[in-house]
């Protein structure tokens, strides 16, 4: 197979932060046992890079599969999205590190 570059997946996602998040979370789905869409024999990374420049792997607020696809890409949540939603809250340990201060 030849190599995959930035510049072929930058041709999906129109941008390299994006990518990066992509990336780094399909890898993580591929640890956890999810199946690649591409036939490769090469690290995790890889693979998702290569499902992302074949257009398999689109960025989305669910883990849906789209309907309108014969081979429907991989959904992946969007983190940051829910996280901003949510007020934040001090750790237990941040809450004790924050009274050894005052004292």
């Amino acid at each position: 197979m030849a190599r995959i570059t930035v510049e072929d997946c930058l041709e999906k996602v129109n941008n390299r932060f994006t990518l990066i998040h992509m990336a780094a979370k399909r890898v993580r789905q591929l640890r956890k046992g999810a199946e690649a869409t591409v036939v490769s024999k090469n690290k995790d990374i890889v693979v998702a890079l290569r499902e992302i420049a074949a257009g398999n792997i689109i960025i989305g607020d669910s883990l849906e599969e789209s309907p309108a696809l014969e081979t429907p890409p991989i959904m992946l949540m969007n983190e940051t999205a829910q996280d901003q939603d949510a007020p934040f809250e001090p750790s237990d340990e941040l809450k004790n590190e924050e009274e050894a201060l005052e004292s």
